[in-house]
């Protein structure tokens, strides 16, 4: 792997920042550009006359919505939700559930009733009930600031303002799904991240609140701003007393307030997102010293103490894993 240039590490930092031609990019779009969302899969699912499906537990964010019919979705804990055509909806943490539209039917294997490794189409006995699914993976350390700030079953109903919107792109995802055109896993893959900033925007404004927690902070009129003056900044040497300064709160009920709704101290979360920058520009062969100057630390070893405190190992054997392609284990402290 080459090394980048000074100059152009000052580009993609600054980039990295928000500061892209110009435009300052939102906090969701910042995190974006930096934390690893891979959709893994988007798929279809068909069925008729009478059935119950039991799907298993999934480490990672999912995605579903239902095209045509109406079905139930039950988690096994007295927590079941009707879903009707329109309606669309995210499980965190996807925990193990059922899909049924008879909930009097013992449920079959929903894995091994399909040939999934051969269609992203499944097809039972009819189309009366259709559902479009995705998921997408995270990087074990990326798992806290979005997969952990949602809610284990987020529920977008066709009534919502936003539903119009993202009905039009499933309705993109699902000719893709179906189709056999050139560039279908690239369009669908695009299509699935399009989906879940729809989802998170349509859930923020349907009221979600405190549920949303990291995301219902970015839009918070202080938190937010505090976050925004850490993402344009990072490698400021901010404090607790500046921050709650710049916002206009006490450091008492910034700091009460920032832990409540991100989970997370100020402080801890201005590291958190250092090293997210950090390990962006090391996969991208910036060198640990060009990549601790730029980040505003005075040494590479108050670097690299740093950076082995969130991701469990020292920035120098990350940066010769991407070079090498070695994959590095989260091992945090």
């Amino acid at each position: 792997m080459d090394k980048l240039s000074d100059e152009h590490f000052d580009r993609r930092f600054d980039k990295q920042l928000g500061k892209q031609l110009g435009k300052t990019l939102d906090p969701l779009s910042q995190a974006f550009s930096l934390l690893d969302v891979r959709a893994a899969r988007c798929t279809r699912f068909e069925a008729g006359g009478h059935w119950s499906y039991r799907f298993p537990a999934k480490p990672a964010l999912k995605f579903g919505a239902v095209i045509r019919g109406d079905c139930w979705i039950d988690f096994g804990d007295e927590a079941h939700h009707r879903l009707a055509t329109g309606d669309c909806f995210l499980l965190a943490h996807a925990p193990a559930y059922v899909l049924a539209n008879d909930e009097r039917l013992a449920p079959e294997d929903g894995i091994a009733a399909f040939d999934w490794a051969q269609s992203d189409v499944a097809r039972g006995a009819g189309s009366d009930t259709v559902l479009l699914a995705g998921s997408f993976g995270f990087e074990a350390s990326d798992a806290e600031l979005l997969l952990d700030a949602l809610p284990r079953f987020l529920l977008i109903p066709s009534r919502s303002p936003s539903a119009a919107v993202i009905h039009s792109t499933l309705h993109i995802l699902d000719l893709e799904i179906r189709g056999t055109a050139i560039g279908t896993a690239v369009l669908t893959d695009r299509l699935a991240d399009v989906l879940l900033v729809q989802v998170l925007r349509a859930a923020r404004d349907q009221g979600a609140g405190e549920g949303l927690g990291w995301i219902n902070a970015l839009v918070d009129a202080r938190i937010g701003k505090a976050i925004r003056l850490m993402h344009e900044d990072a490698a400021h040497p901010w404090t607790l007393e500046a921050l709650a300064d710049a916002i206009a709160m006490s450091r008492s009920a910034f700091s009460k307030r920032f832990k409540s709704l991100v989970r997370l101290a100020p402080i801890d979360y201005l590291l958190r997102w250092r090293m997210r920058l950090a390990r962006d520009q090391l996969r991208r062969g910036a060198t640990v010293s060009a990549t601790a100057a730029q980040l505003g630390y005075s040494s590479e070893s108050a670097f690299g103490h740093a950076f082995k405190r969130i991701y469990g190992h020292a920035p120098k054997r990350y940066w010769r894993g991407q070079a090498t392609g070695e994959k590095i284990p989260y091992r945090p402290k």
